[in-house]
């Protein structure tokens, strides 16, 4: 597989961020930037300017950012001094992002930022705002003329650069999504649009490229003829915490698998581009999208499982149900649960289903692909419990990163009996070379107009129309919505998707040092 040539970063550079007092900025994006700061990986002239309704001034909003930072960076990544540095740069205008009438004065922030630091009218816009506020943004900067890139200098050899990154969900459902994306087309080009996905940006989803298209072990392997099944788990074992009311809007299918999990399948799924590049990669992704099988009512019934946590007893303490949660209703029929199959109908994976699951209040909190690849036709040997070892790859992608593949090996000793055991590796394994974080790379990416790990338009459009039934189907009086205990794996109605001679792995198993992330 050629690469294509490295993306350059500009030499000046401001980043907008919509909702600059809210909590995605100081939990991600500002100890994310400082990470990109401390190594030097941030444009030579940088400045951030935090947009918001909250009255701050720079210097009341620096402290605020300095907490955040000492809070949520990891053990040992805080240094005062490079910290000040880094604040220093960071400025904050209050303003109504839903009221054009404050728009001209970011317009004069941003000339003011510009002359400051010599930048010549670089933007990146980023929205970590509340979703309805992703069609208002576009229109009102392209009202004060903020969305164009322009030519400047005197030889007209400089471009500024103007681009907009776009946090889940895009969309509500397929029509919603549709005019969206038809906003815009109408202030943006497709080039200048960055829809971000953070599972994107973790080291091991873009190691399922590596491991597939690197590896000549793996992809003659990579079919129906030898994978009987994918399973892909992207749970977690907290609930809603303060998000009720944008979480009530959203429920589980919105927020994990329309985006997230979609993403998973395409990268397990896909066909390997001629060239790495952004848009052979993405025309791959958008393919696997067009692939997957439509349902009818009749099979969403029989192929889809949603479900809602209830109040029991774990780890010794009490925990509330959803519907007891701080803004949610008492009637809610919000999921905080999905398990679905879905089938990818094309010459490689016909046939082969892909079962995949999230929730809330679940066990453990861990994002896995599960490959299970068909066991031996002629069984010879005898295993300890009497169960066939079908050879299983497991691709971990949060928190313990890694890969595991489980195969039969002989017991020592007399006869021949065999047991399953495992091949591990983990990214912490790699001479203390850290995996990064997600935010910093996708934000890196941003910065070099690399557009790859970035979800595109016709992705968007795809993904809802086959997700979009389903929805449909939920509104339906009579489609079950199940209970399950909280730390529970979900409603045991989830079990019947798959075929009766399997279930669902078990992830607190997938690992010889299980305790490393799970909690049992």
């Amino acid at each position: 597989m050629q690469q294509t040539p490295a993306h350059s970063l500009p030499q000046s550079l401001i980043l907008v961020i919509f909702g600059g007092s809210g909590d995605l900025t100081k939990r991600k994006l500002i100890p994310s930037l400082y990470q990109l700061f401390k190594p030097g990986k941030l444009p030579e002239r940088f400045a951030v300017l935090a947009l918001g309704r909250t009255d701050y001034t720079d210097e009341t909003y620096r402290p605020h950012l300095d907490e955040s930072l000492q809070r949520y960076l990891a053990e040992g990544e805080y240094d005062a001094s490079l910290a000040e540095q880094f604040l220093s740069g960071v400025h904050y205008l209050s303003m109504d992002p839903s009221e054009v009438a404050d728009y001209p004065k970011l317009k004069e922030s941003l000339a003011r930022l510009d002359e400051r630091i010599a930048n010549p009218g670089n933007y990146i816009y980023y929205l970590s705002t509340p979703p309805s506020l992703y069609g208002v943004i576009p229109q009102h900067l392209a009202e004060v003329g903020l969305n164009k890139e322009e030519t400047v200098g005197p030889d007209g050899e400089t471009q500024a650069i103007r681009r907009i990154v776009i946090e889940k969900p895009f969309g509500y459902d397929l029509a919603s999504a549709l005019e969206l994306n038809e906003i815009y087309r109408s202030a943006f080009h497709e080039h200048q649009l960055y829809r971000i996905d953070h599972f994107l940006g973790k080291e091991t989803v873009q190691d399922i490229m590596a491991l597939r298209f690197a590896n000549g072990i793996f992809e003659p392997l990579w079919n129906r003829n030898y994978i009987e099944r994918v399973e892909i788990t992207a749970v977690e074992n907290m609930g809603i915490e303060s998000r009720g009311g944008f979480y009530d809007q959203t429920g589980a299918l919105r927020d994990m698998v329309q985006n997230h999990l979609a993403q998973l399948v395409a990268l397990t799924a896909m066909e390997p581009p001629v060239q790495f590049n952004a848009d052979l990669f993405r025309n791959e992704v958008v393919k696997v999208y067009q692939s997957f099988r439509p349902m009818t009512k009749e099979e969403i019934r029989g192929s889809v499982v949603r479900g809602q946590y209830t109040e029991s007893q774990w780890k010794g303490e009490h925990h509330r149900a959803y519907r007891e949660e701080d803004k949610i209703p008492a009637d809610s029929r919000t999921e905080t649960f999905v398990a679905m199959k879905l089938f990818v109908d094309n010459w490689r994976w016909q046939g082969v289903p892909f079962y995949i699951r999230t929730g809330k209040m679940m066990p453990t909190k861990v994002t896995e692909i599960v490959v299970h690849f068909k066991p031996t036709p002629h069984r010879m040997f005898t295993t300890i419990d009497g169960e066939t070892i079908p050879n299983q790859l497991i691709i971990r992608i949060q928190p313990n990163e890694g890969i595991s593949l489980k195969f039969a090996a002989k017991v020592p000793g007399s006869g021949f009996e065999v047991k399953r055991v495992s091949m591990n590796f983990t990214y912490d394994q790699l001479g203390g070379i850290a995996s990064g974080d997600a935010y910093s790379r996708l934000l890196e990416d941003c910065m070099l107009g690399d557009p790859t790990l970035f979800t595109r338009s016709d992705a968007v459009e795809m993904s809802w129309r086959f997700f979009d039934p389903i929805l449909s189907s939920w509104q339906e009086e009579d489609f079950p919505l199940y209970g399950y205990p909280a730390g529970t794996w979900g409603p045991k109605q989830s079990d019947t998707i798959i075929d009766r001679e399997h279930s669902w792995t078990n992830p607190c198993r997938n690992l010889t040092n299980s305790e490393l992330y799970c909690e049992l």
